[in-house]
């Protein structure tokens, strides 16, 4: 949800900076504010916080974390897809891979991303310049120092997402002039540039309990270092440069960077840390609530006012499918998780039911829950159905908000660090990798369901590298962070190809997927109380379209559902159809194809 003080009206802000236009030879037509409006605006505090505060803003909206950067760009994967289906100009030209020069749904959230650029560097440039902020009194400048902390890390937020969907690009680090044709910025010279940013910020930012503003939807310290560390590790990862996937040669200093965030962050657990139970964080994110007690999410982007330009999508794009005729209200389920990724859970994991929805709900009987097929799955981390209050009808703005990072995200981006540097096993300031990632797992394992993983898994390097990929693939499930995470590790292609695979096997039912049942059957104890007659762990034990089921005494008709039967040759190459082997920075393409690279 969006609180009031981040939706002024831009024109009290007396900020214009905004892109104007888009043409093949420049994106970056800008029109830079007056000196009247700067002196107006970096006058007081007051003006300085409107002005940082639409900084905040081109984060929102369907451009922005609303819809296309939370749930447009980050599929196909291993996890599932956006929008199944063959390419149609739009987002599934994204999701299959296969950008063309008539592929919509690019050039606005490339300018709005720009145009956040533009708000922040106004900001970074003023606001140092300010009397107040050298000669104010020690309220006003401590507050001034915190919105240039904010303005940096802004920035930096807007550049990576610039850089990890387009690659190299035009990279302003100052309001834009009259020259708006910018030539190409390496994209590590810009990563570059960001940690020594997000250096200064982190100086500038009070921690979350020491803030004295809303220190969930704006920048504080933990959230200045995260976003340090994960650029960090973009830094130090892979990266497609003319049909290969390449990282520098000094790809460990950015992981000691990495680390050292996290390990600040490790040790300063009464400002973020884990919340004990993987489902609360969730149901806060859908029911509007922030988590003050533990404050597991660093960051998250504010949505609201029921608006396209302002409010987001998540909820009614992503979770399960519901009938505009239920309480609850409807979505679209777009998108589709893929049955191998059901399996890839242990069935006492509970980040599995939490992460990934069986149950839909049609018009005949709205308010009842059905079971889906084995291509009909659906994410769960934003659910319509967890909203507080509910919504009904047929409104697909919900002002749910968008996590940015989690503390899950820094044990694990610290896990990854170290055991890089000095293997699973070595300790940095008392912690080890392993340590760090059998503490998210201990939270997705109820008491005696935990166990520690076998010593195999942990026990090299390279070993712990792939229990470390597996585990951020269950943590972070419909966060739109494993497409991200593969392209940095050159594992895009060899993931893809696996998922194939697996689903190829699902569909015979061979391998790890030969007790995976061909039908579910499915069954109401109450209308929202979906039962199934056996396990989808064990073979079906019917192939009639129903069979009667006995529970506490009373007799259901279980109605068959197709499970694997619902899968075929078609469905699995619609994955990641035209992916290219070697690539990663898939959106480059739109910026080849326009000429500006």
């Amino acid at each position: 949800m969006k609180r009031l003080l981040l939706r002024p009206a831009l024109a009290a802000v007396l900020l214009s900076a905004a892109l104007a236009a888009v043409s093949c030879q420049g994106y970056l037509d800008a029109v830079s504010p007056s000196v009247y409006t700067n002196e107006v605006t970096f006058s007081s505090v007051s003006g300085a916080n409107s002005a940082v505060i639409g900084a905040y803003d081109p984060l929102s909206g369907d451009n922005g974390y609303g819809v296309r950067l939370a749930t447009g760009y980050a599929y196909d994967t291993d996890e599932g897809q956006n929008r199944a289906g063959a390419p149609d100009g739009g987002s599934r030209d994204v999701n299959r891979y296969r950008m063309t020069a008539g592929t919509t749904e690019l050039i606005a959230p490339f300018t709005t991303l720009y145009q956040g650029v533009e708000r922040a560097n106004i900001c970074i440039e003023q606001i140092p310049k300010m009397a107040l902020y050298q000669s104010g009194t020690a309220q006003e400048q401590q507050q001034l120092r915190r919105l240039h902390g904010e303005a940096l890390t802004l920035r930096a937020l807007y550049y990576l997402e610039i850089t990890r969907n387009w690659g190299d690009v035009p990279a302003p680090f100052e309001p834009a002039g009259d020259d708006v044709n910018l030539p190409t910025t390496d994209r590590n010279a810009i990563y570059d540039r960001l940690l020594s940013d997000l250096a200064v910020a982190a100086r500038l930012l009070p921690w979350r309990t020491q803030a004295d503003y809303g220190p969930y939807e704006r920048f504080t310290k933990g959230a200045a270092k995260a976003l340090r560390a994960r650029i960090a590790l973009f830094r130090g990862g892979y990266q497609s440069r003319q049909g290969q996937m390449v990282r520098t040669a000094d790809y460990q200093n950015a992981y000691q960077i990495a680390r050292a965030e996290c390990d600040t962050l490790l040790r300063n657990r009464a400002q973020h840390t884990l919340n004990p139970s993987f489902e609360a964080v969730w149901r806060n994110v859908s029911g509007l609530a922030f988590d003050t007690q533990y404050g597991e999410i660093l960051f998250e982007v504010a949505m609201g006012s029921g608006s396209a330009a302002s409010d987001s999508k998540l909820g009614y794009n992503n979770g399960p499918r519901l009938s505009q005729l239920s309480r609850w209200g409807q979505t679209g389920g777009a998108i589709s998780i893929l049955p191998t990724y059901f399996y890839a859970f242990d069935s006492t994991d509970t980040r599995r039911d939490v992460t990934i929805t069986l149950y839909r709900s049609v018009d005949a009987t709205p308010n009842t829950l059905n079971s889906v097929t084995g291509t009909s799955i659906t994410d769960g981390k934003f659910r319509r159905d967890w909203r507080v209050p509910l919504l009904p009808g047929t409104s697909q703005n919900l002002g749910m908000n968008w996590p940015i990072v989690r503390f899950s995200d820094v044990l694990l981006m610290f896990a990854e660090a170290q055991n890089e540097l000095a293997g699973p096993s070595a300790a940095y300031n008392g912690t080890t990798p392993v340590q760090a990632l059998e503490e998210v797992r201990r939270r997705a394992f109820l008491g005696a369901n935990y166990k520690a993983l076998p010593t195999a898994q942990v026990s090299s390097a390279t070993a712990f590298f792939t229990t470390l990929v597996n585990e951020r693939w269950l943590e972070f499930g419909g966060e739109s962070i494993r497409k991200y995470d593969l392209i940095r590790w050159n594992l895009l292609g060899a993931k893809i190809t696996e998922t194939k695979a697996n689903l190829t096997a699902f569909l015979a039912g061979t391998g790890a997927y030969a007790r995976c049942p061909m039908y579910l059957y499915e069954y109401n104890t109450a209308p929202e109380q979906l039962r199934y007659a056996r396990s989808l762990y064990r073979p079906a034990p019917s192939t009639a379209s129903t069979f009667n089921v006995t529970t506490g005494g009373t007799t259901y008709a279980a109605k068959r559902v197709n499970w694997r039967a619902a899968v075929s040759a078609t469905s699995i190459a619609d994955v990641a159809s035209a992916y290219v082997p070697n690539t990663g920075d898939d959106l480059a393409w739109f910026g080849q194809l326009h000429d500006w690279h």
